[in-house]
């Protein structure tokens, strides 16, 4: 009782705080015990909030609660996947607020319920994190399930979430006493209905005019999408039997496209600063927008929570001071070599044990290890490394063993992505007695964790230009591990060939060609990454320690926390 007696005096002094930052994201990873993610946008969000409370950034968290969180997923011996719910209670990890808002959704009334975490930052500053829920007894059984599911259901299903998230969130902060927010941050563009209930704000009554001047000044957006396929859209038809007309159409029409309410256009017609994720993608994003100003801020991740226990207590024998700090981790390059290397060792072998007790393989800690673990979808091109599996075996015969680790989910619809994990079993099996592959299953927070800590190289292969960023392969610099990529998203950056890592195909094609490189993940493997790894002991170290002092001392949410700031949020 005294514990959340404190939270609440927390929470109370937030509301006090002068120029809030409400950042609003459909999903928002702040435990693994809480399922309200799917993958790499809501462990972001989960970052950015964590280095704002170590920074005494004055944010506020507004996002869905999933009481049946996105999927838990069983993969049978033939690689089908299964989804199942994945149950949790809030009351174990939350408070529940007595405040309460309503939207109007087909014309009824819905109740919206907040309940809240604290992100705790290194020096004791909170920020609140509200997770907006609609399972009330006097809402209707279907208005009640919009917050079970994560990305579940229809289009009609989604416009709802996305209703109680930008008007519902916005009227929620109201209710708590939120009323002199300065900015609105929408991570991607789930949350862009936040700006017609702000127009609303900001209409004079006398002239009926909105003063849409003042909502752009509130607003920024960041878009993570580098395909228009990607975008959130919804007929018009769809949006007035959802949302009705909460302001009149010809004006939304002007604002969010003519043909459809494309989410994306609303937010970038609305927001003072606009921003893709990646220097590549911000370049991709202004071919695909002409016509507005669209800045580049890359992602990163939180340093204190993706390094791995072993590798924190080298740091903070080498480098007191990182975690507040994870731009000096450039003093990586003072750490003995053999030290990374030993201390790398202890990572892999708690990977090794786990994989060989959970999934009963008999994989080797000796032994060169590749992982691979993203969504499973197309794009992601898991399937490039067996693009020829008798040169891969050959590979492996030659210069030296070696052993792969896959996992990831599918989205439940996407079937693509569910032939693909199909196939990588399939493939496994074909190649058992000379390369050892293994599926790990419910692919999430503490999986990842592992993976990107425990693996020798980082495997990333995505279709070009569709990577926006990604930022696995930052948690496995981290962790001293080097990244083997195509030249797309966050690794354009931070690809310094065979000083942090290496790249597969060439800078030169903006698009993907398979066979182009496939042969280039073949001959690097082959002719460079393998025969360093098993005779050049010193120069594989030194790659590591470059790893961390070049790219984990800046692809850190630290970082980009400070460039939303002095971008974003002060300009």
């Amino acid at each position: 009782m005294e514990a959340k007696k404190g939270l609440i005096f927390e929470h109370e002094e937030c509301i006090k705080k002068e120029n809030k930052i409400a950042y609003f994201s459909m999903e928002i990873c702040v435990d693994s015990k809480i399922p309200t993610y799917s993958g790499g946008l809501g462990i972001l969000a989960g970052d950015t909030i964590r280095s704002a409370a170590d920074l005494g950034v004055p944010m506020i968290g507004i996002t869905l609660l999933y009481k049946k969180g996105y999927l838990k997923q069983k993969i049978d011996q033939n690689g089908n996947q299964q989804e199942l719910a994945e149950e949790w209670d809030p009351h174990e990890y939350l408070i529940k607020l007595p405040a309460q808002v309503q939207v109007k959704i087909e014309k009824r009334i819905v109740k919206i319920q907040s309940w809240m975490y604290m992100a705790r930052g290194i020096d004791g500053d909170v920020i609140p994190i509200y997770f907006l829920d609609t399972d009330i007894s006097e809402n209707s059984d279907y208005d009640r399930s919009l917050s079970y599911y994560l990305y579940g259901g229809d289009d009609k299903y989604r416009l709802a979430q996305e209703i109680i998230l930008g008007i519902g969130g916005v009227r929620m902060l109201k209710e708590l006493g939120y009323y002199d927010i300065t900015r609105y941050h929408m991570n991607e563009g789930h949350a862009s209905l936040l700006v017609l209930e702000l127009l609303n704000y900001h209409l004079n009554q006398e002239t009926r005019q909105w003063d849409i001047d003042k909502v752009k000044n509130k607003c920024v957006f960041t878009t993570h999408t580098p395909v228009p396929a990607g975008m959130d859209k919804f007929s018009y038809e769809l949006v007035k039997q959802v949302l009705g007309e909460l302001i009149p159409y010809d004006f939304l029409k002007n604002l969010a496209g003519a043909e459809h309410l494309n989410m994306t256009q609303l937010a970038l017609n609305l927001s003072h600063y606009i921003n893709g994720v990646a220097k590549r993608h911000g370049m991709v994003s202004r071919e695909m927008f002409p016509g507005y100003h669209i800045d580049s801020i890359t992602n990163g991740i939180h340093s204190a929570t993706w390094t791995n226990k072993h590798f924190s207590k080298l740091y903070d024998q080498y480098i007191p001071g990182w975690k507040s700090d994870p731009f000096s981790l450039r003093y990586a390059l003072n750490i003995p070599g053999n030290e990374v290397w030993n201390t790398h060792q202890k990572a892999k072998e708690e990977l090794i044990h786990y994989i060989n007790q959970k999934t009963y393989s008999d994989f080797d800690k000796d032994i060169f290890t590749i992982g691979f673990a993203r969504r499973a979808t197309a794009y992601k091109r898991a399937d490039l490394v067996f693009h020829d599996t008798n040169r891969l075996i050959d590979i492996a015969k030659r210069e030296g063993k070696l052993q792969l680790i896959f996992a990831g989910k599918a989205h439940p619809k996407d079937n693509s992505g569910k032939e693909l994990i199909q196939k990588i079993i399939y493939e496994s099996k074909q190649i058992k007695e000379y390369i050892k592959i293994i599926y790990l299953e419910n692919y999430d927070m503490d999986l990842g964790k592992m993976l990107t800590s425990g693996v020798d190289l980082w495997l990333n292969t995505p279709r070009k230009p569709k990577e926006a960023s990604g930022t696995s392969g930052m948690k496995a610099a981290h962790n001293g591990v080097p990244s083997f990529s195509i030249l797309d998203g966050w690794w354009v950056e931070g690809c310094i060939e065979g000083i942090t890592g290496w790249s597969i195909g060439s800078a030169a094609n903006f698009e993907s060609i398979d066979q182009e490189e496939a042969d280039s993940l073949y001959q690097k493997l082959e002719r460079e990454i393998i025969p360093t790894y098993y005779h050049q002991r010193e120069k594989w170290n030194n790659m590591m320690r470059h790893c961390i002092a070049i790219n984990a001392s800046f692809f850190n949410t630290h970082r980009m926390v400070l460039q939303y700031v002095s971008n974003a949020y002060l300009a």
